[in-house]
C-alpha cells in the first residue's frame, strides 16, 4: 500500500509539471518550428507581379565562404542570411564575415543602359531582389540614381530631372512626385512626409530644399538666395547650377542638413531657415565637392569627398571644433558619392577604383565601381565589385549604397 500511495503521489507530481506550474512558473509554448534559408526567402520573398521585380523562387547553395554555413548563418553574428541568384555583373572578393556588419546591401545600378535597376544583395553578391525601371522611366537615369528601403518594405527612388518614386516589393509604384528639378536625394521623414532635393540646374529663384506632403504639397522649403546671395557665392555657376545642392537629411532636433556641393558647405539649418552651423570644406582643396554628409551619434559629421584629386574619400570631423578625427583613403581609390557609417563602426563606401587596368581597344578606359566596407582602422572587410561596365559608361554607374541589418534566426 506504501508503494502504492508513493506512485500515486509521484504520477501527480508529474503531471503537474508536465503543466509548467511548478514554482509559479508559467506554462512555456511549444517551440516554434524552425525554417531552413530557402524555405525563409520563399517565405518573405513576393511573387513579383509586374516585370520590373525579381525575386527568386530558387536557392542556389554556391560554396560558401569561410563563417558562413550552408544554411547561410554566419556563425559569429548569429544572423540568418538569405539568399539569392548569382549576377554575373556583380563580385563579391573580399568578405570577413567575422568582420562586417551583416545584412543586405541595396543600391542603383546604370550600368547596362537597357536596363537600369535597383539591386538587393546578400553578403555573398547574389540577388535577393531587384526592381528593372520601365521602360517610359528609363531615359531619366544617371548616377544620381538613388535609393533607400522605407520602414514599410518599400523602396524610395529619385530619378533626376524626373521626381521621387516610391515602389513596393512587387515592382508597382504606389506613389510618386514629379518635379523637373529633383536632384540626387529624398527621405521619407517620420511624419510621413518626403524631404527632397532641388538641386538639379539650381538658380537664385528655387528653393533647395523642400518637403513634401503625401499629397504632392510643399509644406517647408529652404531657399539659399535669402542667405548666401552675397560674395564670394553669388557669381558661383558650375555645370548650369549654382548651390548643385546633393544631400538633405532630417535630423532629430528638428533642424535639416544639407549639402551644398559648389559652394564647398555643410550646413545646418533651424525650421525657420536660419543657418545655426556651417562647414567649409575648401581646407582639403579647391572643388573636393562634399556629398551625403550623416551626421553620427557622437555628433560628429562623416561626408565623402569625390573627386579623385581630394585627399580623402571619406572624412570624419569634430562639429565643435572643425577638427578632422578619422579619415580613410587609399591610392587609386576615390569615393562615387556616399559614404555611411554602419552600427559595428565600420564604413561603408561606394567607390570607383582607378587602378584597375583598363580596357584600350576603343581609346577608352573602365573604370571599376565597387562597394566596400572599411573597418575604422582602414581594413577593408567587404568588397562588391561591379563587372562588365562598358567604357561608355565608367565610371561612376554605383551612385549610393544602403546597409540593411540582417533578421536573428
Amino acid at each position: 500500500m506504501r508503494i502504492a500511495s508513493l506512485v500515486a503521489v509521484l504520477v501527480a507530481l508529474a503531471a503537474v509539471a508536465s503543466m509548467g506550474c511548478i514554482q509559479g512558473e508559467a506554462p512555456r509554448p511549444s517551440p516554434a518550428a524552425t525554417v531552413d534559408a530557402t524555405s525563409l526567402v520563399l517565405m518573405l520573398t513576393p511573387t513579383p507581379v509586374t516585370t520590373p521585380t525579381l525575386a527568386p523562387t530558387e536557392s542556389p547553395s554556391p560554396a560558401a565562404p569561410t563563417g558562413i554555413n550552408e544554411t547561410g548563418l554566419n556563425k559569429t553574428t548569429e544572423v540568418r542570411m538569405p539568399r539569392g541568384i548569382k549576377d554575373a555583373n556583380l563580385a563579391v572578393e573580399v568578405y570577413a564575415s567575422d568582420k562586417v556588419f551583416p545584412g543586405t546591401t541595396l543600391f542603383s545600378n546604370i550600368h547596362d543602359a537597357q536596363k537600369p535597376r535597383i539591386v538587393e544583395v546578400n553578403m555573398l553578391g547574389e540577388v535577393v531582389w531587384e526592381y528593372v525601371l520601365p521602360e517610359n522611366l528609363k531615359r531619366y537615369v544617371n548616377p544620381g540614381f538613388d535609393a533607400s528601403r522605407l520602414s514599410n518594405n518599400n523602396v524610395l527612388f529619385v530619378l533626376p530631372l524626373k521626381g521621387v518614386y516610391e515602389v513596393n516589393r512587387n515592382g508597382a509604384i504606389v506613389w510618386s512626385y514629379l518635379d523637373a528639378k529633383v536632384s540626387h536625394d529624398a527621405d521619407r521623414l517620420a511624419n510621413g512626409n518626403t524631404l527632397v532635393v532641388w538641386g538639379g540646374a539650381d538658380g537664385k529663384d528655387d528653393a533647395q530644399v523642400k518637403e513634401i506632403s503625401p499629397e504632392g504639397k510643399v509644406v517647408w522649403s529652404w531657399c539659399a538666395k535669402d542667405y548666401y546671395n552675397k560674395a564670394p557665392y553669388d557669381t558661383i555657376n558650375r555645370e548650369n547650377s549654382w548651390t548643385h545642392a546633393n544631400a538633405a537629411t532630417r535630423l532629430s532636433n528638428g533642424n535639416t542638413l544639407i549639402s551644398l556641393r559648389n559652394f564647398q558647405l555643410t550646413i545646418e539649418v533651424a525650421p525657420n531657415g536660419s543657418i545655426v552651423w556651417s562647414h567649409d570644406w575648401s581646407s582639403f582643396g579647391n572643388s573636393v565637392d562634399p556629398h551625403d554628409p550623416e551626421l553620427l551619434s557622437n555628433d560628429n559629421l562623416l561626408v565623402c569627398l569625390p573627386p579623385i584629386d581630394a585627399p580623402y574619400p571619406a572624412v570624419e570631423i569634430n562639429r565643435t571644433t572643425g577638427k578632422t578625427v578619422w579619415t580613410y583613403s587609399k591610392p587609386g581609390l576615390m569615393s562615387s558619392r556616399d559614404c555611411d557609417r554602419l552600427p559595428n563602426g565600420n564604413t561603408m563606401i561606394v567607390t570607383v577604383n582607378t587602378n584597375i587596368p583598363r580596357d584600350e581597344s576603343n581609346g577608352e578606359k573602365v573604370w571599376e565601381s565597387q562597394v566596400i566596407e572599411v573597418t575604422p582602422s582602414g581594413e577593408i572587410v567587404w568588397q562588391l565589385s561591379l563587372k562588365n561596365a562598358p567604357s561608355t559608361r565608367s565610371p561612376g554607374w554605383l551612385y549610393k549604397a544602403e546597409r540593411i541589418p540582417a533578421e536573428s534566426p
